[in-house]
């Protein structure tokens, strides 16, 4: 049996592109999903460090409270694939429960790297208005993570091109497939 867990972002649920077709394409590979729904962060936190912070709290939160009822060591292959804040609580929640499991790292935050990131591909847009693709850069090389970019994509991985976003969104499906194996 195989299990992907989606976490959303804040206000990037999981009927948006990136979580949306990455959903289609666990379940083309056999993996039940289950997609978080986060609601109620605070207020104003892009650029505000502790506002962040409580983002971080109450997105982990919530995913432990969806998440409890599912005993994980049933399953022989499990997936996470979060984006943005949702990267930080994926890996929390991974470390918290000393899961095993491969991450999908869409759009992550410098925060996201607070905790351990083996197994993890992370897809960044450089033109990320939520982090600094000078520090995401770092971040992967120094923790081993394989780093894909999108030129003058923002945090959605889009940018005014419509084809391009297309085209983007195709490239980390290709990507996220092979990992995924």
């Amino acid at each position: 049996m195989k299990l992907c867990v989606l976490f959303p972002g804040i206000g990037y649920h999981c009927d948006k592109p990136l979580l949306y077709y990455s959903s289609r394409l666990a379940k083309s590979k056999g993996y039940d999903v289950v997609a978080l729904k986060f609601s109620d962060f605070p207020e104003g936190a892009k650029g505000n460090k502790e506002k962040m912070h409580q983002a971080a709290v109450h997105a982990l939160s919530q995913a432990e409270k969806q998440l409890s009822d599912i005993d994980f060591s049933i399953y022989d292959d499990v997936l996470f694939i979060g984006k943005s804040i949702g990267t930080k609580a994926a890996l929390a929640f991974r470390e918290n429960h000393a899961l095993n499991v491969k991450a999908v790292l869409l759009t992550p935050l410098e925060m996201t790297f607070e905790h351990g990131t083996s197994n993890c591909i992370a897809f960044h847009g450089t033109s990320d208005q939520w982090a600094s693709t000078a520090e995401i850069e770092r971040l992967c090389r120094d923790n081993g993570v394989p780093l894909h970019e999108y030129e003058n994509a923002n945090h959605s991985i889009e940018t005014d091109d419509a084809f391009r976003n297309i085209e983007y969104l195709f490239d980390v499906l290709q990507k996220t497939d092979m990992f995924i194996g």
